[in-house]
C-alpha cells in the first residue's frame, strides 16, 4: 500500500511539473503550452482514477480533446491564420454559462446514480467551470481565466480533502498564474490595439 501511494505521489509530481510549464506558456500566449498540457492530462487521468474522482477524469478527457482543438485553433483559426486574443461576445458568454449549467447538472446526476463518488456536487462544480474555461481558452478568449480560476477555488479544498496535496499545491499555483494571466493577456490586447508590439 505504501508503494502504491508513493507511486501516486511521483506521478502527481511529474504531472505538476508539466502542468506548471503548460500554464506558464499559456500565460505568455505561447501555443506550445498544449504539448505539455497533453502529457500532464494523461498522467492526471490515471491518478484521478485511483482516487475515484470520476468527474475530474471526464474533465481531463475533455481537456485532452480541447487541447488538441485549441492547438489547431490557435495555430490556424478560421481564416487559416493565427487567432488573436479577444474578449467574448455576448453569444459566447451565454454559451459559457450554458456549458457550466449543463455540465454541472449532467455530472451530478451521473456521479450520484452511476458511480461510488462521495463528493458528487463538489466534483461536478469543479468540472463545470473548468469545461467552460477550457472552451474559452481554446478560442483564445480573455474570460477563460475567470472560469478556470473559479474552478481552481472550488478544487483546492476538494484536493486537500482527498489528500492529493501536490495537486492541491499545483492548483493554488494555477490560481495565482491564472490571475496573472488575465492581466498579461489584457496588456497584450491593449498593446495590440494601440499598435505597440505585444511582448509574450
Amino acid at each position: 500500500m505504501e508503494n502504491f501511494f508513493t507511486h501516486l505521489t511521483w506521478l502527481q509530481a511529474l504531472g505538476t511539473v508539466l502542468g506548471v510549464a503548460q500554464v506558464l506558456l499559456a500565460r505568455n500566449n505561447n501555443i506550445h503550452n498544449y504539448l505539455f498540457g497533453i502529457v500532464s492530462i494523461l498522467i492526471g487521468i490515471w491518478v484521478l482514477y485511483q482516487t475515484k474522482l470520476y468527474a475530474d477524469i471526464v474533465l481531463h478527457l475533455y481537456y485532452l480533446f480541447m487541447s488538441i482543438y485549441g492547438w489547431l485553433y490557435w495555430k490556424y483559426g478560421r481564416q487559416k491564420e493565427e487567432t488573436p486574443i479577444t474578449y467574448s461576445e455576448k453569444t459566447e458568454q451565454i454559451k459559457a454559462v450554458g456549458i457550466v449549467i449543463a455540465c454541472f447538472a449532467l455530472m451530478v446526476y451521473w456521479l450520484r446514480f452511476y458511480t461510488n463518488s462521495d463528493v458528487p456536487i463538489w466534483d461536478a462544480a469543479v468540472s463545470a467551470f473548468a469545461w467552460a474555461g477550457m472552451w474559452l481558452m481554446a478560442k483564445r478568449k480573455m474570460e477563460n481565466w475567470i472560469y478556470l480560476n473559479i474552478s481552481n477555488i472550488i478544487s483546492i479544498p476538494l484536493l486537500l480533502y482527498k489528500e492529493l496535496y501536490i495537486y492541491a499545491g499545483l492548483t493554488i499555483f494555477l490560481f495565482i498564474v491564472g490571475t496573472s494571466g488575465y492581466f498579461k493577456w489584457r496588456k497584450l490586447i491593449i498593446d495590440d490595439t494601440s499598435g505597440q508590439p505585444a511582448q509574450a
